[in-house]
C-alpha cells in the first residue's frame, strides 16, 4: 500500500510534465489575442480624422471651385487660400472641418471595419480563407466597403459640403445645417447627390483598396518582410488614392454640384442632367475634371495618411492586446 502511494506522488519527468502543461492547438488558438470589430472601428475613425484634418484647407478649396463656374488653376486655388487667410484668419481654412470629422470618423470606421469583414466573407466563400485574395475579389471587397460606408453616413457629407461653400452667417454649426435644410428644402434634400456618390464610390473604393492590398502583397513577395515600413505604407496609399480618385473624379464634381444646388441657385436634379449642363457651359475636361490637379495633390496625401495610419494603429493595438494577454 505504501509503495502504491509513493508511485502516485512521484514527480513526472520534465519531458512528460512539459507535454501535459502545453495547451492543445485549439486551446492555443482560443488563448491568442483576437482582433475585434471594435478595434477596426477605433483605428478607422482615428485614421480618417487625422487624414482629413491634414488636408482640410486643400479640400475646402477644391469644393469651392467644383461648385462654381470659375476656371480652376493652381494659381487661383492658392490665391483663394491666401485671401481666405488674410480676410478671415487661419482657422477659416478649416471651415466645415468639424462636419468633415463628424462625417469621416464613422465613415472611415465603417469602411475599414466592413472591408475586413468583406475580405473574410469573400475569402471564405471563394475558398481563400487565411490567404491573399485574387484581384477581382480584392476589388469587390473594397467596393462593398465603400458602398456600405456611404449608405450609412451620406447626410453628413451633404452637411459638410454646404458648410464648406457658405459663410459662417448662413450656417453656424452642424445642427443648424440639418435644421435649415429640413425646414426649408425638405428631408429628401439631405440625400441629393446620393446616386452619383454611389456610382463614384464603387470604382473609387474598389480601386483604392485593390491597389493598396496589391502593392503590400507584391512588397512582401519581393522583400520577404511581412510588414512594410511606415513610409512605404504612405507611398502605397498615395498611389492607391491617385489612381482611385482619378477614375471616379467626374462623378465627384456632379455630386458636389447637386449637394450645393440649394445655396448656389442652380437646379441640378439628375446625374445625367447635371453632367449635360456642366459639359455644355464649361466643357468636358474643364467642367467635369475641374480641380483634379488639386485632388492629385491632396488626394494621395489623404489616402496615404489614412491607410498607413490605420495599419500602424492596427499593429499598435494588436501589440497592446498581446502585452495585456502576456500580463495575464
Amino acid at each position: 500500500m505504501a509503495h502504491s502511494v509513493t508511485d502516485h506522488q512521484r514527480p513526472l519527468p520534465v519531458s512528460e510534465a512539459t507535454v501535459l502543461a502545453m495547451p492543445s492547438s485549439n486551446q492555443a488558438q482560443d488563448l491568442r489575442p483576437r482582433w475585434t470589430a471594435v478595434d477596426s472601428l477605433l483605428c478607422g475613425a482615428f485614421a480618417g480624422a487625422v487624414a482629413k484634418t491634414v488636408i482640410a484647407p486643400l479640400d475646402r478649396t477644391k469644393i469651392i471651385f467644383q461648385v462654381s463656374s470659375n476656371r480652376f488653376s493652381a494659381k487661383e486655388a492658392f490665391r483663394f487660400i491666401y485671401c481666405s487667410y488674410m480676410k478671415d484668419g487661419l482657422l477659416s481654412l478649416w471651415r466645415g472641418n468639424s462636419a468633415t470629422i463628424v462625417r469621416v470618423m464613422p465613415y472611415a470606421a465603417i469602411q475599414f471595419t466592413s472591408h475586413d469583414q468583406y475580405k473574410k466573407l469573400l475569402g471564405s466563400y471563394y475558398g481563400y480563407q487565411g490567404k491573399a485574395l485574387p484581384p477581382f475579389t480584392r476589388f469587390l471587397a473594397g467596393s462593398l466597403a465603400g458602398t456600405t460606408a456611404v449608405m450609412l453616413t451620406y447626410p453628413l457629407d451633404m452637411v459638410r459640403a454646404r458648410m464648406a461653400v457658405t459663410a459662417r452667417e448662413m450656417y453656424s454649426n452642424i445642427m443648424h445645417v440639418f435644421m435649415r435644410i429640413s425646414q426649408e428644402e425638405g428631408i429628401r434634400t439631405l440625400y441629393r447627390g446620393f446616386t452619383p456618390t454611389i456610382m463614384g464610390v464603387i470604382p473609387y473604393a474598389g480601386i483604392t483598396f485593390y491597389t493598396y492590398e496589391t502593392l503590400k502583397k507584391l512588397h512582401t513577395e519581393k522583400t520577404k518582410r511581412p510588414q512594410p515600413y511606415p513610409h512605404e505604407r504612405l507611398a502605397f496609399g498615395a498611389c492607391a488614392g491617385l489612381i482611385g480618385q482619378s477614375a471616379s473624379y467626374p462623378l465627384d464634381v456632379v455630386r458636389r454640384r447637386m449637394q450645393t444646388a440649394g445655396v448656389t441657385g442652380s437646379s441640378y436634379a439628375t446625374v445625367m442632367g447635371t453632367m449635360r449642363e456642366i459639359v455644355t457651359q464649361e466643357g468636358f475636361v474643364r467642367g467635369l475634371y475641374k480641380g483634379l490637379s488639386m485632388n492629385w495633390l491632396k488626394g494621395p496625401i489623404a489616402v496615404g495618411i489614412s491607410l498607413s495610419t490605420f495599419d500602424i494603429t492596427h499593429n499598435l493595438l494588436l501589440k497592446m492586446h498581446q502585452i495585456g494577454f502576456s500580463a495575464h
